[in-house]
């Protein structure tokens, strides 16, 4: 994920003063925990894409390590996945926001009226492949519009949304569609996945997390974003160190779950890495012991949509 050239522009958002920072508990202690302590949300992106999804997910989430999952709403398979959390209520389930459909013969298009997003769609109907594209074609006011109608439909399906992140980080990695990912936050009163200060201190915006807390928006510690692209044929191995070296505070990773289908194998490419990804999380014994010799305490979403609604409407102050 890169953040080269990000010049924030929401001048508005209030301004901390470092001391102030300094003086307020961590997440963790907010949370109820000892500052020191290692939590985890293990989130299962791309729920809804597809059944595999949805039967890998619901696996994970029963049985595994994962503890919240991010749903796809314009996908096929949205339903199905809508019933599962509307029949287990007390599961976390977020919205995974899309603006791109990426595969290339199983595609999706806008929740909005058509007439409302026009420049997210490509020739063939369905959104832009890319996220480049999106940039290129589309406009941070179309985007927003179609990522409400998401959330819109989530909670008119019965799922009781506990958090927002962003497909392909469409909404994370410009400025202006970054200032949308923000309003819709406060518009619906949802903790966000966001990047580590790292990340953006290396993409030269290193107010971004500062500004959306100055807003009441909640968010992990640390973000593990994928670059698991370097070491495809270790997935076990890469996963197993990332949590051997987690950090105190709130962490957040995701994978995706999947099972070797002929489905899924049609969809995409990436149908070894998730398979994989799916089998360290949910089935392997050496990936839950790293877990527990670390100490690490695994959380959901909600925890931290209950405290930024507690946060904001005063009455945990």
């Amino acid at each position: 994920m890169s953040f080269q050239g990000v010049l924030w522009l929401a001048c508005s958002l209030a301004f901390i003063a470092p001391g102030d920072a300094h003086a307020r508990p961590s997440l963790a202690e907010r949370l109820g925990y000892p500052a020191e302590t290692r939590l985890l949300i293990v989130n299962g992106d791309d729920a809804g894409m597809c059944h595999t999804a949805n039967v890998a997910t619901i696996e994970a989430l029963e049985g595994g390590l994962m503890t919240s999952a991010t749903v796809m709403v314009p996908c096929p398979w949205f339903l199905e996945i809508a019933r599962y959390a509307r029949e287990h209520p007390t599961r976390d389930f977020g919205v995974h926001l899309c603006q791109t459909s990426e595969w290339q013969v199983y595609r999706w298009g806008p929740v909005a009226p058509r007439e409302q997003v026009p420049n997210l769609i490509d020739p063939e109907g369905y959104f832009w492949h890319e996220t480049p594209q999106v940039y290129a074609r589309g406009n941070p006011q179309e985007s927003y519009l179609e990522a409400r109608a998401q959330v819109a439909k989530a909670l008119a399906a019965g799922i009781d949304v506990t958090h927002l992140d962003s497909h392909m980080g469409v909404l994370q990695m410009n400025p202006a569609y970054l200032d949308k990912y923000l309003q819709l936050a406060v518009d619906f009163d949802l903790p966000l996945r966001m990047a580590s200060q790292a990340t953006f201190e290396a993409g030269n915006a290193p107010k971004v997390r500062s500004e959306f807390a100055a807003r009441g928006i909640v968010f992990p510690d640390d973000f593990i974003w994928d670059d698991l692209a370097d070491e495809p044929k270790d997935v076990k191995g890469y996963w197993m160190r990332k949590l051997a070296g987690l950090k105190p505070g709130v962490t957040e990773l995701y994978i995706h779950a999947g099972q070797p289908t002929d489905e899924l194998k049609a969809i995409t490419h990436s149908w070894a890495v998730r398979t994989a990804e799916f089998e360290a999380f949910t089935r392997d014994p050496d990936v839950r012991a790293v877990v527990e010799r670390a100490k690490i305490v695994r959380i959901g979403w909600r925890p931290l949509r209950d405290l930024q609604r507690k946060e904001r409407s005063g009455t945990g102050k």
